[in-house]
C-alpha cells in the first residue's frame, strides 16, 4: 500500500465515526459510568418519542441537546407519519409510536421536520409531473401532497395552491407536512387513547436550517410559529 492509499486509508469517515463511539465511551463509560449503567440496569424511560427526517443536517439528538436514555427516536425520509391502517402492520412510526406509548409511556410526541427538505421536494417535483428518482421514493413522499392540499391555501381562499406556486415556497409545505403528520398520528389507537386520557401531548417543530431558529406548535394551536 502506498503512502497515499494509507492516508486515505486512516482518514476515512468510517472511522471518524469509530472514533466518536472511542469517544463516547471515554465520557459515558470511563468518565462517568453511573448514567449509563443505571439505563442498563433499570431499563429506559425517555419522556418523547422523536419522529424526525432522515437528513443529516438535522440530528434530533444533537440539535437538542440530548443525553443518552431522554428521546426515542425513529427517521425517515421527510419525517412522514402515514395514516394508521390496520392493514399495514410493517410500519416502522406505528411499531415505534406503539412500543413508546403503550411501554415506554413516553408523555410526548414530537414531528421533527426542517427547511431545504429533500423529500418534500421530490414530492413537489413528482406533484408537478417528474418522474419519481427510484422505486420507492415516490410512492412514500407522495403522503406530503395531502399535507399541501388540506393546510396550504392562496390569499384565505379553499383553493389550494399550484404546483408551481407551491415549488417557489417550499417551506410551507414543510410546515403543512409535519401538520398532517400530527394528524395522521392521532388516528393510531394507542395515541388516539392516551390523547383522550390527557396523558400524552403531540408537538410539532420546524428546524430553519439557514437561521437555525426553531418554530412550533402550541398546546392551544397547531400552526407553527418561531420559539427561539
Amino acid at each position: 500500500m502506498s503512502e497515499q492509499e494509507k492516508g486515505a486509508a486512516c482518514c476515512r469517515p468510517i472511522d471518524h465515526l469509530i472514533e466518536g463511539v472511542q469517544q463516547f465511551k471515554e465520557r459515558f463509560y470511563k468518565q462517568a459510568p453511573e448514567l449509563m449503567r443505571n439505563l442498563v440496569d433499570k431499563g429506559q424511560a425517555p419522556a418523547v418519542l422523536l419522529i424526525s427526517c432522515s437528513d443529516s443536517r438535522v440530528d434530533p439528538t444533537l440539535l437538542s441537546g440530548a443525553g443518552p436514555g431522554e428521546l426515542f427516536v425513529v427517521r425517515n425520509v421527510a419525517n412522514l407519519v402515514p395514516p394508521y391502517s390496520a392493514a399495514d402492520t410493517r410500519n416502522s412510526i406505528g411499531a415505534a409510536s406503539e412500543y413508546a406509548v403503550n411501554h415506554l409511556h413516553v408523555d410526548h410526541v414530537v414531528v421533527l421536520g426542517h427547511a431545504h427538505c429533500g423529500g418534500i421536494k421530490a414530492m413537489l417535483d413528482i406533484a408537478d409531473g417528474k418522474e419519481p428518482a427510484g422505486e420507492m421514493i415516490g410512492t412514500w413522499v407522495s403522503t406530503a401532497l395531502e399535507a399541501a392540499k388540506h393546510y396550504v391555501h392562496e390569499d384565505g381562499s379553499d383553493r389550494a395552491v399550484p404546483v408551481a406556486r407551491l415549488k417557489e415556497v417550499p417551506f410551507l409545505v414543510e410546515r403543512a407536512a409535519i401538520r398532517e403528520s400530527l394528524k395522521n398520528l392521532a388516528t393510531y389507537p394507542w395515541v388516539a387513547a392516551k390523547l383522550a386520557a390527557g396523558k400524552l401531548k403531540l408537538h410539532g417543530w420546524w428546524f430553519d436550517l439557514d437561521t437555525g431558529d426553531l418554530w412550533a406548535t402550541s398546546d392551544d394551536s397547531d400552526v407553527l410559529l418561531p420559539v427561539t
